[in-house]
């Protein structure tokens, strides 16, 4: 294939494309979870019909991203393991875009307000009644409440922001939404920079831990609008000049 065929939106995939592609649909239809074998490499290149360089490419990028981990042996003991970090490699893999990516203000309170507001709403949602509420959701709520005690005591605007950024990977959390967290993880840098520019503009921090009490009582309430009308209050506090209606 040449280079000008790479380049056109209908080209042929690579062969080792094509093989992540049936490992994913095996995993799948396997109902493989972490801790699962694949086949070995040779069983592999069996199964799919392609050549062992194309699984082994494969596998090579799985292990990059997390999914699998390799296991030297042979017999019931060849093959990768899926383990539990494609999550993890996820947000390694948008906070690299992020930080090649020059990515603005605007943008970044434009995604926060659309992640946190349904983040917020459907932890609300979650916790309308006790019967339906996790124990994950539980658990990120209660870190909301540490995170704004940790603020009430912060000594300077750097550490005010790490226990702000806890709060909302919390609230991110709450959420039940693994996706959604993994977004707000890799944003982690970004939200750093712009939010102790934004502490130290404001000076007091006392209207943005309003705020944040204000979101943590709407969830626990299960108050899923006053959740999100909550957050987006914040944000125009946070940023004025963001454009958002205060």
């Amino acid at each position: 294939m040449t280079t000008e065929e790479r380049r056109r939106p209908d080209a042929r995939p690579r062969a080792f494309e094509e093989v992540l592609a049936r490992i994913e649909e095996r995993i799948a239809a396997d109902g493989l979870t972490v801790g699962d074998r694949l086949p070995g490499e040779r069983q592999l290149a069996e199964q799919l019909g392609v050549g062992r360089s194309s699984v082994r490419e494969a596998l090579r990028v799985l292990e990059t991203l997390g999914v699998v981990a390799s296991q030297a042996g042979r017999g019931p003991d060849a093959g990768a393991v899926l383990t539990s970090r494609p999550g993890s490699a996820l947000t390694d893999l948008l906070r690299l875009h992020l930080g090649l990516a020059a990515v603005s203000l605007d943008e970044v309170i434009d995604t926060r307000l659309m992640i946190e507001q349904l983040a917020a709403a459907r932890a609300a949602a979650s916790a309308d009644t006790a019967s339906t509420r996790t124990a994950t959701a539980g658990t990120a709520t209660a870190r909301m409440a540490e995170a704004i005690a940790a603020m009430d005591a912060a000594r300077d605007p750097v550490e005010f922001v790490e226990h702000d950024i806890a709060f909302h990977l919390a609230l991110a959390e709450a959420s039940g939404n693994r996706l959604t967290v993994a977004v707000m993880r890799a944003l982690r840098d970004v939200l750093r920079r712009y939010a102790v520019d934004a502490v130290v503009r404001l000076g007091d921090t006392g209207g943005l831990q309003d705020d944040h009490r204000r979101i943590h009582r709407a969830i626990e309430d299960g108050d899923a609008e006053a959740a999100a009308a909550a957050v987006a209050a914040h944000l125009a506090r946070a940023y004025p000049d963001s454009g958002l209606p205060a």
